[in-house]
């Protein structure tokens, strides 16, 4: 197994091992600006997060709420690229060799670069895994040869109206992990139905010895501790966003914010 596929493995594995379930945070790389990400990176880690799903900010992100899209229009307005993206995972990388990280994001900025050349540049990065959101398998197969062949995970969502086959198709595809979407519609919408969610993870368990992350609607420590009841990764995105928004002018005072709501859900889940 490759180191950066590894990384994700190794994540879960150890997770399991100590009955912990992975907390996911995500957030968007240059948002509010480019100085702040990695600092806020590192101190998630140090809050409790397992594994990091870094955004790169994309003109039209179609499947996120209003709070995601502006983050990825301030992230824009600084003018961070798929490349400097890239240059914020090197930099992570050079003190933190182990946690996993996943850039999600849409096809357009992979296309524009060209894929294997993005592939190349986010292996040598530290990149572990890629997320895009609106490249479904059924035309993803040159993509995720190109990802076999830099040792990068292609990971996939599921949703609420996902049928059996397609469940069964994403269980064929996907690696690292899936990523169950636990409401329909955007990101930041409604909170989910637990028991509703429960039902799907075990359908997607059924089919696929992957770990599950649930994301979509998880908002604080208390709805994170629901849905770890039964998913092997809690993936919280929106309420960090819109701490970072809240204080994009005081960015000093973003590390040390992200740290205390992700190291309260930290807390909840390890009550488990």
């Amino acid at each position: 197994m490759s180191e950066t596929m590894n990384r994700i493995a190794s994540c879960f594995e150890k997770c399991a091992g100590m009955g912990r379930k992975a907390l996911i945070p995500f957030i968007t790389a240059g948002d509010p600006n480019r100085q702040v990400t990695v600092p806020v990176m590192h101190a998630m880690v140090k809050a409790g997060a397992d594994l990091i799903e870094l955004g790169v900010p994309f003109s039209d992100p179609m499947a996120d709420g209003p709070t995601i899209q502006r983050s990825s229009e301030r992230a824009l307005e600084t003018g961070t690229s798929i490349h400097h993206v890239l240059e914020m995972v090197a930099e992570f990388r050079r003190t933190d060799a182990i946690t996993p990280v996943v850039l999600m994001g849409y096809l357009n900025p992979i296309e524009n670069m060209g894929a294997k050349k993005f592939a190349q540049a986010a292996q040598a990065a530290g990149v572990d895994g890629v997320l895009t959101v609106d490249m479904p398998p059924e035309e993803g197969a040159e993509f995720e040869q190109i990802c076999a062949q830099y040792e990068l995970a292609p990971i996939y969502l599921l949703a609420p109206t996902s049928t059996e086959e397609r469940i069964a198709k994403i269980a064929a595809s996907a690696k690292g992990f899936i990523y169950y979407v636990s409401v329909k519609g955007v990101t930041g919408s409604q909170a989910p139905d637990v028991s509703e969610v429960a039902a799907k993870v075990e359908a997607i368990r059924q089919q696929s010895s992957l770990p599950v992350g649930v994301g979509f609607g998880i908002r604080d420590a208390a709805s994170a501790a629901a849905i770890g009841q039964f998913a092997d990764a809690v993936v919280v995105g929106s309420t960090l966003v819109n701490k970072m928004e809240e204080l994009k002018g005081a960015s000093d005072q973003i590390p040390e914010a992200i740290g205390g709501i992700l190291a309260e859900m930290r807390e909840a889940l390890d009550e488990l």
